[in-house]
């Protein structure tokens, strides 16, 4: 069993199967893809996976306890943290101030955004703030609007909050979504970095395969919300079936 082990997770809206008999297995510290066409389950998939959702039936386990029935924010305090589609950060405050939130919530578990304002007697937050923006390679942008800044940048400040958290899984929905080609580049090669330098499990949904084989050693694949094939991406890339549903390609 990897450290996220999906079994039999199935999801309907009405007459609509999301989901079918979904399994996915994650191996500790891999990068895994789940990749498939609009409407494929994916997002669905991950709502459930962070406690958005709820599935009709089967298990999701995380490390070997189950997710199921938890508010996010526990599933956040065991370990998994998400990025969004599209970049959560609180744009009205500074690059460190956001930086500083989740570091408050670390410590303290239960935060008020008030606490903000005492940022002079919470020097302890500031400093592990500040490192964390020495390692995103924003401390340069500190004191800067956060909404001021371009998409590549929101998304390295959002993933260098998530990681504030010390995840052991992190779960990225379209990072790169809406980004310049220089931006998507310096994604990647944020991620390589962080895979490298930390004991972390990563598991993207991505639509740019560009970004997909560049970063993953397994990828899944969803055709209307059911798993068609999971394999290495060299396997991925000339998988007939693959083509079929994902490209529009017939034999």
């Amino acid at each position: 069993m990897g450290i996220l082990d999906v079994k039999n997770v199935n999801k309907r809206f009405g007459g609509l199967q999301a989901l079918g008999d979904v399994n996915l297995n994650v191996a500790e510290n891999s990068v895994h893809a789940i990749i498939g066409p609009n409407g494929a389950g994916k997002s669905t998939l991950l709502n459930c996976l962070v406690g958005k959702l709820i599935p009709d039936t089967g298990s999701v386990m995380f490390d070997g306890q189950s997710v199921l029935g938890r508010k996010p924010f526990e599933i956040n305090q065991m370990g998994i943290s998400r990025v969004f589609q599209t970049p959560e950060i609180f744009g009205d405050l500074s690059v460190l101030e956001n930086m500083m939130i989740p570091c408050f919530a670390k410590r303290d578990g239960a935060f008020e955004l008030n606490a903000i304002n005492s940022v002079g007697s919470q020097k302890d937050i500031a400093e592990r703030a500040e490192q964390m923006l020495e390692e995103m390679n924003m401390a340069d942008k500190r004191h800067m609007n956060a909404a001021a800044m371009s998409r590549g940048d929101k998304r390295r400040l959002e993933i260098g909050m998530c990681l504030s958290q010390e995840p052991r899984l992190l779960l990225l929905d379209e990072p790169t979504a809406g980004m310049a080609r220089a931006d998507t580049n310096n994604t990647i090669d944020l991620l390589k970095q962080i895979k490298d330098e930390r004991d972390i499990t990563i598991a993207i949904i991505e639509h740019d395969m560009h970004v997909v084989f560049s970063l993953a050693e397994r990828i899944t694949v969803l055709a209307q919300g059911t798993p068609l094939v999971e394999d290495t991406p060299d396997n991925i890339k000339g998988h007939p079936k693959v083509r079929e549903a994902y490209l529009g390609e017939t034999a």
